[in-house]
């Protein structure tokens, strides 16, 4: 199952499981945040396009760590004119780690989180074995 969600003016498909480094949220290191502003979501069998956004349906991730990224320098320059600027920018960002998408219409999909690993549980053995043949 993936979702496609805009936050900070951008948009991000994420699935469960997924680590993402969004613009700065409210929220501080191991709070669950939900994100609401879902556009698309969508599995293997069908995909459901929101106009412009999908009412019900929401992301649910955990803050890993707040922060700033890696400096840019802005430099402005105006050739035989003696105009040189130079500034330093460092963007501030969160990182988080989805745990679920809930839409009406699909079903529920978490992440199993008791390992830590970050992985979606597998199906029923008898819907795997099927799946095989």
């Amino acid at each position: 199952m993936f979702a496609v969600l805009e936050t900070g003016g951008k948009q991000h498909k994420v699935q469960p499981g997924g680590v993402l480094r969004v613009e700065k949220l409210e929220a501080a290191k191991g709070d669950q945040v939900t994100l609401d502003r879902i556009l698309t979501v969508g599995d293997d069998a069908q995909t459901l396009i929101g106009t412009p956004y999908i009412e019900g349906a929401q992301v649910i991730a955990q803050v890993l760590q707040q922060g700033k990224a890696k400096k840019i320098i802005v430099f402005k320059y105006k050739a035989k004119k003696n105009y040189r600027r130079k500034n330093g920018h460092r963007q501030f960002f969160t990182e988080i780690r989805v745990q679920g998408i809930t839409c009406p219409g699909f079903s529920v999909e978490q992440v199993d989180n008791s390992a830590g690993t970050g992985t979606v549980p597998a199906g029923e053995p008898e819907d795997l074995a099927e799946a095989a043949e």
